[in-house]
């Protein structure tokens, strides 16, 4: 009998000849992609009116595996990238994907700001709790007494709750998941896509290499097991309230989605009321 060989349904997102990838086993980056490209799929989107940009570390890596126009940008830049691709092509749709320490640590100024002008922009921030690429160093999202190499009797430092951090600075949707909500996560970026304004999806997936190992919580599958047994779905909650603590319940759902006028829209009233008739719009 002849069998017949079957692509896979989200291989035409993904640049093949460059799989396999780089990512550990078990590391949830791979499955973040894979909803991302569901939710492409779902909605049938033009891809030519796509972008995505990301920046350095592990989830950084994401701008290279996708088969869309992509920009792999410097450390802590994606942000700041992404805003003059959105600002030259006003119609494209314009994605970062990257990392916590990309995006919270260096990159965290531009986050504020971005986030402050509600630059039309979707952001997807893997939040593994460390520099997963370099070493496993501590990083401004892991959470208290938690061990890293560079915090080998537990780290000081309280982490930024990225859901408040997004909302307090002007996000218009912000959300969290974790990499086993995939059809939840797969849903919120498909109302990411189609909406306007500074957009946060925070996805919350431990370093299985370097973070659960220090940490002795075992495989890729026992955190998906702890993400089983410890998620809390709490749609609306007050985002101040959701701080992840070490190895305790992780509070998840969709916090805000609101609609205010972006930059872009900002830009426009403001030269309509400054040129009047002789007004063309700018985007």
């Amino acid at each position: 009998m002849m069998q017949t060989q079957k692509e896979h349904p989200i291989a035409p997102f993904l640049r093949m000849d460059r799989i396999p990838h780089i990512w550990c086993p078990t590391c949830g980056i791979g499955t973040t992609v894979k909803c991302f490209c569901s939710a492409l799929s779902n909605l049938k989107i033009d891809l030519k009116n796509v972008a995505i940009v990301s920046g350095i570390g592990c989830t950084g890596r994401v701008a290279g595996y996708i088969n869309i126009d992509s920009f792999h940008t410097t450390h802590g830049r994606a942000i700041p990238f992404a805003t003059g691709l959105k600002l030259a092509n006003p119609k494209l749709k314009v994605i970062v994907f990257s990392g916590d320490g990309d995006l919270i640590a260096i990159g965290g100024n531009h986050f504020i700001h971005a986030a402050r002008r509600n630059m039309d922009l979707i952001i997807i921030c893997v939040n593994n709790f460390i520099y997963g690429m370099t070493g496993g160093q501590v990083a401004p999202t892991t959470p208290l007494t938690a061990n890293t190499s560079t915090t080998p009797y537990g780290n000081n430092e309280k982490p930024f709750n990225i859901p408040h951090l997004a909302a307090s600075c002007g996000a218009t949707y912000v959300a969290r998941w974790t990499a086993l909500h995939i059809r939840r996560l797969t849903r919120s970026m498909e109302e990411v896509l189609q909406r306007k304004g500074f957009s946060v999806i925070e996805i919350v997936t431990p370093c299985a290499t370097l973070y659960a190992r220090r940490n002795r919580l075992g495989d890729g599958l026992n955190l998906m097991q702890f993400y089983h047994d410890n998620s809390e779905i709490k749609h609306g909650a007050d985002t101040k309230d959701i701080d992840i603590e070490f190895q305790k319940k992780i509070v998840v759902g969709k916090f805000i989605d609101e609609d205010k006028p972006t930059f872009l829209d900002l830009i426009n009233e403001g030269l309509s009321r400054k040129l009047g008739e002789k007004f063309i719009k700018y985007a």
